[in-house]
């Protein structure tokens, strides 16, 4: 068995009037990100640690923010085209563990239907998806609710 080893990050800007997407979920907040798509860090780190795990260079190179066809696309989609790219490579997904930095609002409610969302898009068990959160205790653009970010480490396996 050969197994590969992915890192992605991902950050998006928010702003006053737009949906917050986060973990293929609308979260109820007065601020959204900001994106070509519909700015789901999660999925967007996710996609980019799966991608690199597999060699098929980065979420850009596939799913480009210049597309207008991908305008405002439900960023399941991207992950699930993500997920049959691996697999055309002779790949499956072991595990995924991933982090989100944000400092409001307070997602701990939202993870359970995010794993069971998500794992569910992958094909994968709800207990091979980790969703962990984290403030950055007010430091940076996270600490001021200007952005938020996402890691994901994953490992996949032929």
């Amino acid at each position: 068995m050969k197994i590969r080893v992915g890192f992605g990050y991902d950050v998006h800007q928010l702003a006053e009037g737009e949906e917050f997407w986060l973990g293929g979920i609308q979260i109820e907040h007065f601020k959204g990100s900001v994106g070509h798509s519909d700015g789901d860090v999660l999925i967007h780190a996710i996609c980019d640690a799966l991608l690199g795990a597999a060699n098929l260079r980065d979420i850009g190179y596939h799913f480009p923010d210049t597309s207008a066809a991908l305008k405002n696309i439900d960023s399941k989609i991207l992950l699930k085209k993500t997920v049959e790219l691996i697999q055309e490579k002779g790949f499956s997904i072991g595990n995924i563990d991933s982090t989100i930095a944000l400092q409001s609002p307070k997602i701990k409610p939202f993870i359970p239907e995010m794993q069971e969302i998500l794992s569910t898009v992958m094909n994968i068990d709800v207990e091979d998806l980790a969703i962990k959160a984290t403030t950055t205790e007010k430091l940076g653009f996270v600490g001021t609710e200007n952005g938020v970010s996402a890691y994901a480490t994953v490992l996949i396996q032929k």
